[in-house]
């Protein structure tokens, strides 16, 4: 997320770097462009958050791979924040107001020390559901039941940390039950803020949330971009939970990712497939792909996620110090007052 992010603000006519900061100390003291195969910049990347806190920038575009714990993330932020500057994240804050006061005050807090706005944009968390499922739900008369299943190939992956790190591939399932464990705590945390602002759209809140979650078992052994799934070893992970909401509603959301989509017979119908039970029934699909097809696929979810962050950028300039999201045209609701 952090290069495709540079290259697009390096590249855009109305947005001028002022400061980069990495994570890895060998990208330190060199020149962004040099980062990204751009030409030189001028701005020489930093490790020392000090160095970004004291820079005069209106937004910060934070991409970090998302990390346990879910809190890991926000002593960064808030002093982002605190510091006068707006951020937009690829990797949580989509609804802090989901979570209790201990993990959103400090947050809130820091946007009024800062006259400052945070906001979670992307594509899920940050943007489907949020701007076009819920939108969609506005041509309903009776909403009994939205479901919602996302499923990613992580088969050309590269990065051996995320993919058999956070996405929790080649555990043995014997040994480690991933389902109860804190990659479950963290996926729960914050895919439960799309389920809240399903909530807070639909003017109506959360009663309770269920969670089912599944493994996929490798039948042989898998090779992907980041290494070889060993047979016997999870091969997928399907992310689920429900939502009952004091209207009456109910919302299952489904994320599915996957070392091989052939282990899931009739799910490659695009990257979300939505169906909207009620009065009328309505479905949705919605594909994120690739036109050529020497290029990896997850290259078109992370330029769909940028995109989605960058076009944020006037918008939360624009909003009052706070939390930031986008409301959902229209969403349903069981009473117009």
């Amino acid at each position: 997320m952090g290069r495709t992010a540079l290259r697009r603000i390096i590249d855009h006519p109305d947005l001028e770097l002022a400061g980069v900061y990495v994570y890895s100390p060998d990208k330190a003291g060199r020149d962004a462009g040099e980062l990204v195969r751009r030409e030189p910049t001028g701005i020489i990347a930093t490790s020392r958050i000090e160095d970004i806190l004291a820079l005069d920038a209106d937004i910060v575009i934070h991409t970090p791979r998302i990390t346990l714990p879910y809190e890991a993330l926000s002593g960064d932020v808030e002093r982002l924040l605190a510091s006068g500057k707006n951020v937009i994240s690829s990797a949580g804050f989509h609804f802090p107001d989901a979570h209790d006061e201990d993990y959103a005050g400090p947050l809130r807090a820091a946007c009024e020390a800062g006259g400052s706005t945070l906001a979670g944009l992307g594509v899920n968390p940050g943007g489907f559901v949020e701007r076009v499922v819920m939108a969609a739900t506005g041509f309903s008369s009776r909403l009994d039941h939205l479901d919602v299943r996302e499923m990613v190939d992580a088969s050309q992956m590269t990065s051996p940390e995320f993919v058999f790190g956070m996405m929790g591939f080649g555990r043995d399932p014997q040994k480690d039950d991933i389902r109860k464990g804190p990659l479950a705590t963290l996926y729960t945390k914050l895919f439960s803020e799309v389920l809240a602002h399903a909530g807070y759209a639909m003017h109506t809140r959360i009663r309770a949330i269920e969670p089912d979650h599944e493994l996929t078992i490798a039948p042989r052994d898998i090779p992907t971009g980041a290494g070889p799934v060993p047979a016997g070893t999870v091969a997928a992970t399907r992310w689920r939970w429900t939502a009952h909401y004091e209207n009456g509603s109910s919302f299952t959301l489904s994320i599915l990712w996957t070392a091989d989509p052939a282990l899931h017979d009739g799910e490659t119908g695009g990257h979300w497939v939505v169906d909207i039970t009620g009065r009328p029934n309505i479905r949705l699909t919605l594909d994120i792909h690739e036109g050529d097809p020497n290029i990896p696929s997850s290259r078109a979810l992370t330029d769909a996620t940028m995109a989605a962050a960058l076009r944020g950028i006037p918008d939360v300039c624009a909003a009052p110090p706070g939390f930031f999201s986008y409301p959902a045209p229209g969403a349903y609701r069981t009473r117009l007052a």
